[in-house]
């Protein structure tokens, strides 16, 4: 597309707008009918969306589809903004659209323009039509009963002419002439009728088919009168095998030689007698009429083939007695020519038949029909009915008006803003349904054509979205996007179950089948370094486990292979050999010294903190658990709606974030009533241990203990003591000078 969005007429540039801050964007205000009439004004990088999807969305899809001038399954700007100026310019107020009400009062209609005058009218076409004329409003399903309205007028401007639009009955049995001839046109109301090209199409071929029929009268077409008709069936019946038997005939004429090879052979008879014959089998209906001789006679009774016998006794007795006498049983060459050249004329004439679509009304009521005055009454039907048309045709506008006047506001406070996205009232265009699942609630569930196709683009949201199968015991499915937006992901996962909840109220079973996975909490991004830990350990233990297992089973199935080999051969087995070396152990030994060393250290380290060893352990947790959580805190900051429409066939032109508040809003979980009474005694609770605790405590008093002698030994006093005086330092007598060498 090029250039800009057409302008309104009752635009104005200086239009004052007010924008409201939601979801981190600026979105405009929609509060009045000016705010309408200047939406071309407003600049379009500051509206939500730019285009959205005709499917898949909580308005009436026929709506939606009257917004959609192009027919592209998809709703853009201008398309909006048309829709938008055709109903602002027939209502007395345009703010009325705000509304989203679904009754259409008359005395909102604008009757100072023409279009409004003939909406206002047909309004109240229609509430008479549905015996509602006392009503001072129209419901948009009182609008769309076009079966209502159009059966409650005969005539309706719709161009088709019922047998019900006269009490006449001359000219109702004309009507039902018509359809009888041409099919007729199903009309609104459900009955059938005629057109006016309908009409004229009959009374044409009326008139050439009475023609048609009288010029068969005369003596040189009609050579044998009403009977003419009958014998010239019966030459066509067998023109062709006749024809073909007397060149046959002449064949055998010019040499006898080939008179077997044209009656055919004796293994073709032999065939055909290996069958069950039947006279009417294509095989002997293939063969001769009769035998062909050089004689060039064709007998019509006797010696004739059987599958043709009925046809020629039918010649004979149409054709060949009323020209030749009852006598004559057989025909030449030339008589055939002379008899066929006597219906030449009536045949031709019969080629060029007129009418035909009106032959089955017969001459007679032809010739009634076009000496009566029914076409003139019918022109007078025709012209009522064009004079209403203005009216009736008017009532598909009406019901265009209702549904804007109804659906129109959701549409631009889900499109040019998306205010119902941000409200706790109610749910977006967009928002399918809820789903319940792991003790929550998630509102955020959008309905997704491919799940595959549909996470590539929805990942960049940063949301955590589960793909969700849902399946009614009808056979129905279908799958939606739901995103989760508070408390953690410890327990989804593939294959879970929910209950998933329609925006109509109808239940789905919910069986997770993808997930996107993303942060959904800062507190879920703390914890989350140690639940991977704790998962690691059970797996490394469930694998250890299970190989310790496995080598306690191969040493019982190698001590029994021993046992019974030993009994057998006489032999004690052979000692095996020590698993582990001597240096072996003492590596392992110097190896356990060094991380207990190690471990001591950090063990005495930590306790010489004294009274500061709570924030050391908070300290500790901070350091583990400060990056997950910065990463889940940036991923949190940009979780936005953007990706997860832009791939359900939406333009989101800004970026709609999905802040935590917000987030929270939108993700309920499971929460006790106020005022409830809990009743906390289980009995089905884990029994507490009190051994269990003193061992604990033991283990711990022990660990502090070895820790705080570490220390002892490093600094040479415990840590609650004072710290010693430091040594005096000796300084060490000067050397005496060396004695002399006596020598020397």
């Amino acid at each position: 597309m090029t250039g800009k969005p057409p302008i309104m007429p009752a635009s104005t540039p200086t239009h004052t707008w007010t924008f409201f801050r939601t979801g981190g964007i600026d979105q405009v205000a929609l509060r009045s009918g000016a705010d309408l009439l200047n939406l071309d004004q407003l600049d379009q990088k500051l509206w939500v969306a730019l285009s959205c999807p005709v499917k898949g969305l909580e308005i009436d899809e026929k709506t939606l589809a009257l917004i959609d001038s192009d027919g592209d399954g998809r709703i853009r700007v201008p398309e909006l903004l048309a829709a938008v100026k055709w109903a602002a310019a027939r209502l007395n107020e345009p703010g009325d659209l705000l509304a989203g009400k679904d009754s259409l009062a008359l005395a909102a209609i604008n009757t100072t323009s023409p279009d409004g005058a003939i909406l206002h009218s047909s309004t109240k076409q229609i509430l008479r039509s549905l015996g509602k004329s006392g009503d001072a409003a129209l419901t948009t399903a009182d609008a769309a009963n076009t079966a209502a309205i159009f059966s409650a007028s005969v005539l309706n401007g719709s161009g088709i002419i019922p047998p019900e639009a006269t009490e006449d009955p001359a000219i109702q049995a004309l009507i039902k002439d018509i359809i009888a001839c041409s099919g007729g046109s199903a009309a609104s109301n459900g009955s059938a009728g005629v057109t006016a090209a309908q009409i004229d199409t009959f009374f044409a071929d009326l008139a050439a088919y009475a023609a048609w029929v009288e010029q068969s009268g005369t003596k040189d077409i009609a050579v044998l009168g009403d009977a003419t008709a009958a014998a010239c069936a019966a030459i066509k019946a067998v023109r062709t095998k006749v024809e073909d038997y007397f060149a046959r005939c002449r064949m055998a004429a010019f040499d006898t030689r080939a008179i077997a090879a044209l009656n055919r052979s004796e293994s073709e008879y032999l065939a055909i007698a290996a069958k069950d014959l039947k006279l009417t089998a294509e095989e002997v209906a293939e063969f001769p009429l009769a035998r062909v001789e050089s004689s060039q006679e064709l007998p019509l009774l006797a010696g004739v083939n059987p599958a043709w016998g009925a046809a020629l006794a039918a010649l004979r007795q149409a054709a060949v007695t009323p020209v030749f006498g009852a006598d004559k049983t057989s025909l030449n060459a030339a008589e055939w020519l002379e008899l066929t050249a006597k219906f030449a004329a009536y045949e031709t004439w019969l080629g060029g038949k007129a009418g035909s679509a009106v032959e089955k009304l017969g001459l007679p009521r032809a010739k009634e029909i076009l000496a009566g005055n029914g076409r003139a009454a019918l022109d007078a039907l025709g012209a009522k009915d064009k004079s209403l048309e203005p009216e009736f045709k008017a009532i598909s506008d009406v019901e265009r008006l209702a549904r804007y006047h109804r659906d129109l506001r959701d549409l631009l406070h889900n499109f040019v803003n998306f205010a119902d996205f941000f409200a706790r009232d109610r749910l977006a265009i967009f928002q399918d349904g809820v789903l319940y699942l792991d003790s929550r609630s998630c509102e955020l569930c959008i309905r997704v054509d491919s799940p595959a196709a549909h996470a590539g683009l929805a990942a960049m949201s940063k949301a955590y979205i589960a793909y969700i199968d849902c399946a009614r015991p009808g056979g129905e499915k279908m799958a939606v996007a739901a995103c989760f937006t508070q408390g953690d992901s410890d327990y989804l996962f593939v294959g879970r179950h929910g209950v998933y909840y329609d925006r109509k109220g109808r239940d789905w079973d919910a069986t997770i089948t993808k997930i996107v996975d993303n942060p959904i909490s800062i507190r879920q991004a703390f914890w989350s370094p140690y639940k991977k830990f704790v998962r690691f350990i059970e797996e490394q233990a469930a694998k250890r486990a299970a190989a310790a297992d496995n080598a306690s089973t191969d040493k019982l199935q190698a001590a029994a292979t021993s046992t019974v080999d030993t009994a057998a051969t006489g032999k004690a087995a052979a000692p095996a050999k020590p698993k582990f070396e001597v240096g072996t152990i003492a590596a392992l030994g110097v190896g356990l010294g060094a991380i207990g060393t190690l471990l001591g250290g950090f063990v005495a380290g930590f306790l010489g903190l004294g009274i500061w060893m709570p924030l050391g352990i908070i300290g500790i947790m901070l350091a583990i658990s400060t990056p997950s959580m910065i990463i889940a805190w940036l991923k949190l900051r940009q979780r936005n709606l953007g990706p997860i429409l832009d791939a359900n066939g939406w333009a989101i032109n800004g970026r709609v974030k999905i802040s935590v508040p917000f987030g929270t809003a939108l993700t309920d979980k499971a929460e006790l009533p106020k005022n409830a009474k809990r009743i906390l005694g289980d009995p089905y609770a884990p029994k507490k241990h009190p051994l269990r605790i003193w061992i604990l405590v033991l283990l711990l008093l022990a660990i502090a203990a070895i820790a705080a002698r570490l220390d002892h030994n490093r600094r040479g006093h415990y840590f609650w003591q004072p710290e010693p005086p430091p040594a005096p330092v000796i300084e060490a007598p000067a050397a005496a000078p060396a004695a002399a060498n006596p020598t020397k």
